[in-house]
């Protein structure tokens, strides 16, 4: 009965280092789960972000082409860090790259982002309050959904858009998005 009760200690730290060690292995933060995969993407009732570009709809997600979708704000420096790979997949043929200005505090505030890091974006909305976000299940800024030509998200990064993750996530995303088609 005395080694029992010498026994349990260790028992206890091999339970613990477990449990520690297996939440070292769960899933990064960027690959979140979402309820939206393989279903439509939601309806879009949102004005232009400005004059400048125009708006995107529910259809235009829905029109035959691959969408990404990002959703990305002023005062994100997250969002300044993908600008360059934003930019290079907007050069992707075959495919629509929207922008949704996400809860800005100050008006131009998003104009004046894209002016000064170039604009990926054929078409800009905003989402100042955020009701938007909340049904695309929005963490925080930055966020990028991949949606297939029948208007369906297939695909969702949280986080900036890395050179990686643009090479190892969103890329083949997008071309299997385009066979979905």
């Amino acid at each position: 009965m005395k080694r029992l009760i010498y026994l349990l200690p260790v028992a206890g730290f091999a339970v613990i280092a477990f449990f520690m060690f297996r939440s070292l292995t769960a899933p990064a933060p960027n690959l979140l789960p979402s309820a939206l995969i393989n279903k439509p993407a939601p309806a879009i009732a949102l004005a232009a972000m400005d004059g400048a570009i125009p708006p995107f709809t529910s259809a235009d997600l829905a029109s035959g082409h691959v969408t990404v979708v990002n959703y990305f704000a002023s005062w994100c420096v997250p969002c300044r860090m993908e600008s360059d790979q934003l930019m290079a997949l907007s050069k992707e043929p075959g495919l629509a790259l929207y922008g949704i200005d996400y809860e800005e505090h100050e008006p131009g505030a998003g104009r004046a982002f894209l002016n000064e890091l170039g604009n990926p974006f054929s078409r800009i909305v905003a989402d100042a309050n955020g009701t938007e976000g909340m049904e695309w299940g929005v963490y925080g800024v930055p966020e990028t959904y991949v949606v297939d030509g029948k208007g369906i998200v297939r695909f969702k990064l949280v986080g900036p858009l890395t050179q990686d993750a643009l090479t190892n996530q969103v890329l083949p995303a997008i071309e299997k998005a385009k066979l979905a088609s």
